[in-house]
């Protein structure tokens, strides 16, 4: 596919997407439908169409329109790139520019610079203080692409030796035991021998370091009540400790199976919400996604307030839930992948003002700025004696 092409595919796509798709399902039937398009043509529509969704503001202002078009003419006159390169008179390429595109557009005011919805802006604008203009910036970037080495298939720099000889690079990160950023070759990490033979699982570095934060070992019994897809199921198991997963929609744990025997990990997946008690439940809650943006930005335009007030409702339930399973004096740990403060900090003063048997050990907000996605981890323990 030649640039306009890809450039006339991601239009089409993009407003799909502002029509109401969500973007994965949408690049995925393009994909499929598209069967001329090589890997280096999905990738690059993939990249043109994310890149839109971080910027749709500042592009939309720089483009004239909020639209496909818009976006990417936006694009490229944010890059100084001449759009009559792409928007041409040639076979699959946009059609060129009308006159009214051509005097359309203009430098984004500072709300649409900060390419979020301004409801958005307004209260991450509270509740991030004087870091909310880095962080916003963070989130019109691309995500690095992280790597968990799984230490119940040896060491880290097994495993990183594994990456490199399929040609995947990587560096280690002190922060972390497991954690590898990957540096170059991202695209070759699911065909290489180290993912398939489970020496690697794809994990961002920050529930990484939740799940690195937590003490656990072979007396210690895990309840991931939130299981999903079993990311922080997987790394607890390849600490050896004893971990049940459970999801309340098991259709999202149904590749865990196959995850859990590539890596070598043990994992009791629960038909029924299990009563405990456990060691230490792990209640990574559904939330707004907000510290992963980068990595799905179309969910950004997509939240609304009532999403957000019912999110809180549910994660104040599965906290509840989860401090049931917790046995006397074990512990509960709350996660999510959000920077709002009332998914975080607030649900746990809420909670304990409800829960008075248990007591804050320790909470922590991660940001692009000191990890990398955004993420909240908070560990409380019980009161009762054991």
């Amino acid at each position: 596919m030649t640039p306009a092409a890809r450039a006339s595919a991601a239009i089409e796509i993009l407003d799909d997407i502002f029509a109401g798709t969500p973007a994965e399902p949408r690049l995925i039937r393009w994909a499929r439908s598209s069967r001329f398009a090589g890997s280096g043509d999905r990738a690059a529509v993939r990249d043109l169409v994310f890149d839109a969704l971080r910027r749709r503001r500042s592009h939309a202002a720089l483009g004239g329109a909020d639209t496909g078009r818009g976006l990417i003419l936006g694009a490229l006159r944010e890059a100084g790139h001449d759009p009559d390169t792409i928007f041409a008179a040639a076979p699959y390429a946009p059609p060129p520019l009308t006159s009214a595109e051509r005097d359309a557009g203009r430098p984004p005011l500072p709300a649409e610079a900060t390419d979020l919805p301004d409801w958005i802006a307004d209260l991450l604008a509270t509740d991030l203080g004087h870091d909310f203009p880095r962080v916003a910036e963070a989130l019109r970037e691309r995500a690095p692409v992280w790597l968990r080495g799984n230490l119940a298939r040896g060491t880290r720099e097994t495993a990183r030796a594994a990456l490199t000889a399929a040609g995947v690079e990587t560096s280690t990160d002190p922060r972390c035991d497991t954690a590898l950023l990957v540096t170059s070759g991202a695209r070759s990490v699911q065909g290489s021998a180290a993912y398939r033979e489970g020496l690697v699982e794809l994990q961002d570095l920050s529930p990484q370091m939740a799940c690195a934060g937590l003490e656990v070992g072979p007396s210690v019994r895990v309840l991931d009540l939130c299981a999903g897809g079993g990311g922080k199921s997987l790394a607890l198991a390849a600490r050896g400790t004893k971990v049940t997963a459970w999801d309340a929609t098991p259709a999202r744990m149904r590749d865990l199976p196959a995850r859990a025997a590539r890596a070598g990990a043990a994992i009791d997946i629960a038909p029924a919400l299990p009563s405990g008690p456990f060691d230490l439940v792990v209640a990574d809650v559904p939330c707004s996604g907000s510290g992963t943006w980068r990595r799905t930005p179309d969910a950004k335009w997509r939240l609304t307030e009532a999403d957000l007030a019912r999110l809180i409702t549910v994660q104040a339930e599965i906290l509840d839930t989860a401090a049931e399973r917790v046995a006397p004096g074990g512990r509960l740990a709350y996660m999510t992948c959000s920077l709002f403060a009332a998914e975080n900090a607030g649900q746990i003063d809420a909670f304990l003002r409800r829960n008075p048997s248990f007591a804050l050990k320790g909470q922590r907000t991660l940001t692009p700025l000191d990890a990398s996605d955004g993420f909240f981890v908070a560990e409380l323990s019980s009161l009762m004696p054991a």
